[in-house]
């Protein structure tokens, strides 16, 4: 097994990270893909899957009005029941993300990810039949449902990836969900050309495609071990964390993050998982939760998802002939993946001292996962769980927000409108540069070390923060705890 160098410093030694490639084993990247392609994929894909055939769709529901009343819907009722149809995906969300606690502590997070599955393919049921059955309603609950699941998966594949991946991979790992996003956008504008499922009649299937990766993950997560933190933390499981460990770490000498895991165990016995209302009242992490409201709600107040739900609204207020809208809309997406990859080589060649959520900051699309990834990062294993519902039911809450009220806010501001959303991305972005730390290398507990000296908006290096070497974990010392 491959260890930490140590170097000499000033103050102490320095730990030197290995090499990328010495710990990034194959079953640790084949459950990051397979959770990445049949959990976070899904997300992206249903932000932009009701965009192109909006028209089908508000002709099926005025149609089927018509038969069922005598009668067609005005503009602006059916403008409001198509509002409402992709905006409600945002309430499943909220849903889902108020679920997560729960799920995650009684079935673990590969459990939990595994089950969720099941509740695309009844998405899909519901979506893929719709039209045969002449019900606007299905249509309607299988996007509060798909909102469900990403509402779970958006904090649960995130959660689960940073425990399980060594500090030095956990950002690199953890941005691998932000490209399936983007993929997940980009195949849905693919398939919604009118050469492929952009149709009259097949855009129940391009609804219920998504059934295909979630039966994938659903076949084949029981593959590979839940996560070791979980186990051992929260279950007392050292025997199924030492297995799990071996395995995604590809070596059996693990006793070093067993250690690592039991210190923090040791630290937190005293400690009961705390409530979103306990968090929100604890001072001790009060700029960790802070930083967790303004990155997730400035997410969604950016605007990003208004455009995907609203593409082609867009560009033909733009002016681009209507032919070309569906085309001109596959570039934006090739775009948004182009820049999702950016984010990861950004990510992996961060200059120390600059925080890398703010240089990822740049490219809003294809940071969709960066908050769930900060969240997991910022706390400990007693405050996370309450920190994900808080920070998901925020993002949930802004995504309905702006998918809601976006048509009338063009309506009535027109271009004028895309103002407010840059000055958001504007003050998130300076929140960022000057709070948020780097977390770069650094464990749970240094972070939160980081945090409660103040000094949030530095970047220390970690040879002044005493420190440890577990293997590629690390632990701090007891008396740097002590401050």
């Amino acid at each position: 097994m491959s260890h930490v160098t140590l170097a000499p410093g000033l103050a102490g030694d320095v730990l030197i990270s290995p090499p990328l490639s010495q710990h990034l084993t194959f079953p640790l990247l084949s459950v990051t893909l397979l959770v990445s392609f049949g959990s976070s994929m899904l997300y992206g894909y249903n932000l932009a899957v009701v965009n192109s055939p909006a028209v089908h769709i508000k002709a099926f529901y005025n149609t089927t009005w018509s038969q069922r009343y005598g009668y067609g819907l005005d503009p602006g009722p059916l403008t409001l029941l198509y509002s409402l149809t992709v905006s409600i995906f945002a309430l499943g969300g909220l849903v889902g993300s108020l679920l997560v606690g729960v799920l995650v502590e009684r079935y673990g997070r590969n459990g939990a990810l595994s089950r969720s599955a099941l509740l695309v393919l009844l998405a899909s049921g519901f979506m893929g039949f719709s039209q045969e059955l002449r019900s606007p309603e299905m249509v309607i609950i299988g996007r509060s449902i798909t909102g469900l699941h990403s509402g779970i998966c958006l904090s649960v594949v995130p959660l689960y990836l940073g425990e399980i991946a060594p500090k030095n991979l956990r950002g690199f790992l953890g941005l691998m969900p932000s490209i399936f996003i983007c993929l997940g956008v980009f195949f849905a504008q693919v398939l919604g050309l009118p050469e492929l499922l952009g149709k009259d009649r097949l855009w129940p299937l391009f609804l219920s495609v998504v059934a295909v990766p979630a039966s994938l993950q659903l076949l084949l997560l029981r593959c590979f071990p839940e996560s070791p933190r979980y186990l051992l933390i929260e279950r007392n499981d050292v025997c199924g964390a030492t297995k799990a460990l071996c395995r995604f770490l590809g070596t059996p000498d693990v006793q070093g993050v067993i250690e690592e895991m039991k210190e923090e165990q040791r630290l937190l016995s005293s400690v009961e998982m705390i409530s979103v209302w306990q968090l929100l009242r604890d001072r001790s992490v009060r700029w960790q939760t802070l930083s967790v409201v303004v990155v997730n709600a400035g997410m969604q107040l950016s605007g990003i998802d208004a455009i995907w739900f609203y593409t082609n609204t867009i560009f033909q207020n733009a002016g681009i002939p209507v032919s070309q809208i569906p085309y001109t809309t596959v570039g934006t997406g090739a775009i948004e993946v182009v820049a999702g990859l950016i984010g990861v080589i950004g990510q992996d060649l961060s200059t120390p001292g600059v925080p890398v959520p703010c240089t990822l900051d740049l490219f809003p699309p294809s940071t969709a996962g960066i908050p769930f990834l900060m969240t997991a990062e910022l706390f400990t294993q007693s405050h996370r769980p309450a920190a994900y519902i808080m920070g998901g039911s925020l993002n949930w809450l802004c995504n309905f927000t702006i998918g809601f009220i976006f048509p009338f806010l063009q309506m009535s501001a027109g271009a004028f409108c895309y103002l407010v959303f840059c000055s958001i991305c504007l003050l998130v972005a300076l929140y960022v540069y000057l709070v948020i730390p780097e977390t770069r290398n650094k464990t749970f507990m240094e972070i939160s070390h980081i945090f409660a000296t103040h000094r949030s908006f530095l970047s220390i290096p970690a040879h002044l923060i005493g420190m440890v070497k577990l293997d590629d974990y690390g632990a701090l010392e007891s008396s740097a705890l002590e401050g």
